[in-house]
């Protein structure tokens, strides 16, 4: 092996896991250890910075450096980067053009049986009809809301009104202890801890203005049931446990293989060839009821009473949308009761959700734009 050679072998090794023993690399280079300890300084005179600790658990470990020396990817992690980069716009943060310029860098320096590959991957990306329209977020507030969590800093930040042309009222800054950045359907948010509010919130990225400097240390409380994305999830259902404030059941004149693709996060069981019964769930009764009505197919309610009564309601309103023009000595037809959904601690609509969710898929239960 030439001494190239081996020094990539090196490079590559020190990348895979945080430290490895002096003997260790020998073993796995076929080397002696003062080969090693040579081949370590011909690396960081290339600008890599390796430390190195002394002892019997001693060995070597690679730093962040100052500067991003040259990095060492096999063909699979190449292809992962480069499907990574192309998939980039739908993630909502502000990046496509710089994605793009790395694409280009990574496509002009590998060889020509993987540049082939690399080709061959021309993917874009594209949101499916119903979806919410990625929101660009800047990297620079991404990057601070991260380095925030990380250092475990106090963060200090004006959140604006949602209505972008709202203006902002005169108020202190809110005070989060910053714990995961989060992102869904092109949308970022941040989950903290409100100090001010002493709650659990979600801030929407886009919608956070970073003051400097941030606030005192902390330490890290656990996010309720230990699983961020369980957590996130049922907030985003407008719950605490993950499951939707309102859940029912009708018996669909449909066979259940055609409702199957389009049941999002309900559950649909086939009763006959010819029907079947679905289950889901959403923010209310009413936008629960309104669902069902998209497989544009005979149905009976099983249960419960309140989405029954919510199919009433609809039905009196959209009775009321297709009457004739009423003059103005006509009397009004009266507004059909809105069926609240039964929230956790009362109250119509759970607050404090982001919008942009739904249940699962595109005009799925509950969709909110």
């Amino acid at each position: 092996m030439t001494t190239t050679a081996r020094l990539l072998n090196l490079l590559s090794l020190l990348q895979m896991r945080q430290e490895w023993p002096g003997s260790a690399l020998a073993s796995r280079l076929d080397v002696s250890d003062r080969t090693v300890r040579r081949d370590i300084e011909r690396l960081r005179e290339m600008g890599y910075r390796i430390r190195a600790t002394m002892g019997p658990d001693g060995g070597y470990r690679l730093e962040a450096g100052s500067e991003l020396p040259p990095l060492l990817f096999d063909d699979d992690q190449t292809v992962a980067v480069a499907l990574a980069l192309q998939a980039a716009p739908a993630l909502g943060a502000d990046v496509t053009e710089a994605a793009v310029r790395a694409l280009a860098t990574i496509r002009q320096v590998v060889p020509a049986r993987l540049r082939h590959r690399l080709d061959a991957l021309d993917v874009t990306a594209v949101g499916r009809a119903g979806d919410t329209v990625p929101v660009d977020v800047s990297p620079d507030v991404l990057v601070t809301l991260a380095d925030a969590i990380r250092d475990r800093e106090v963060l200090r930040f004006d959140h604006l009104p949602r209505d972008e042309g709202a203006v902002a009222p005169a108020a202190p800054a809110r005070r989060v202890e910053p714990h995961h950045l989060v992102t869904s359907y092109g949308r970022w948010y941040l989950l903290g801890w409100d100090l001010d509010g002493d709650d659990w919130r979600l801030f929407s990225a886009r919608r956070i203005r970073p003051r400097i400097p941030n606030g005192p240390r902390f330490t890290p409380r656990p996010v309720p049931g230990g699983d961020v994305a369980g957590f996130v999830s049922a907030r985003f259902k407008g719950s605490d446990t993950g499951a939707w404030p309102c859940r029912g059941t009708v018996l669909l004149h449909l066979p259940v293989r055609e409702v199957l693709p389009f049941v999002g996060d309900g559950t649909a069981e086939a009763v006959d060839d010819h029907t079947c019964t679905v289950t889901a769930g959403s923010w209310s009764w009413g936008a629960l009821a309104a669902s069902f009505g998209r497989f544009e197919a005979a149905m009976e309610v099983i249960g419960p009473p309140e989405l029954a009564e919510a199919f009433t309601a609809l039905a009196a309103r959209y009775a009321a949308a297709t009457a004739p023009a009423r003059g103005p000595g006509d009397t009004a037809l009266t507004p059909p009761r809105r069926v609240p959904a039964p929230v956790p601690g009362g109250g119509g609509r759970p607050p404090r959700v982001p919008p942009g969710c739904s249940s699962g898929g595109p005009g799925g239960p509950g969709a909110r734009r």
